[in-house]
């Protein structure tokens, strides 16, 4: 499977000819569904989805997402599937499996609202903004790296309860070029520590898992 940062908190999974897109949202660039055969989406908030990007997207495209996300794209071309905790589902080629149910409290008096994680193949774990308990083992994690929910102590913490074998900078688009070294600083001595791969790719880059 070949995994691309697209920006943000948006990726790109590649497999046999068919392509999965998780959360094209508006921090993350242009032609984020250039040849997506389907789309997961964790959550509501705009970082995560673009409601006038999918507004173009292909009748044929599969949009699998919480029923927050669903009600706010309304009458949408392609094809909006409302998934739960504990889901499982077949969406071009891949295996997913809907994990959690909300969001990491943000602000102390705003309530959280509804987030969906998704494991792909059993390989790669997209917690959206949240620090879910997989349920399983995780080869793979794209793990949040920052945000106003999140703080570096947790990410280590969730490296630690996880203990993927790989794990990716994900949510790490409002840093500068100061918070993204300390990003690699964080991730890297982590990695050493549990003699892994934790990294940020940059974005455009792909790795292969």
């Amino acid at each position: 499977m070949k995994l691309t940062k697209l920006g943000h908190a948006c990726w790109r999974l590649e497999k046999d000819g068919q392509t999965l897109v998780i959360d094209p949202g508006s921090f993350s660039g242009e032609g984020l569904l250039d040849g997506a055969d389907a789309v997961l989406i964790t959550h509501e908030h705009f970082d995560h989805v673009d409601a006038n990007l999918l507004k173009n997207a292909s009748p044929d495209m599969e949009v699998f997402t919480c029923q927050a996300v669903a009600d706010q794209l309304g009458r949408i071309p392609a094809k909006v599937q409302v998934v739960h905790h504990g889901d499982a589902f077949t969406t071009a080629g891949f295996g997913v499996r809907a994990v959690g149910e909300w969001h990491a409290r943000n602000l102390p008096d705003v309530p959280p609202v509804q987030n969906v994680g998704f494991l792909v193949d059993d390989e790669v774990f997209y917690p959206g903004d949240a620090l879910t308990p997989p349920g399983a083992e995780v080869p793979t994690l794209l793990v949040p790296t920052g945000g106003p929910w999140l703080k570096a102590s947790d990410t280590i913490l969730y490296l630690r309860d996880v203990r993927p074998a790989r794990a990716y900078s994900t949510h790490d688009g409002l840093y500068n070029e100061i918070g993204l070294k300390l990003v690699d600083n964080w991730l890297g001595g982590e990695a050493e520590a549990q003699k892994a791969d934790f990294r940020r790719i940059p974005v455009g880059e792909s790795v292969e898992v």
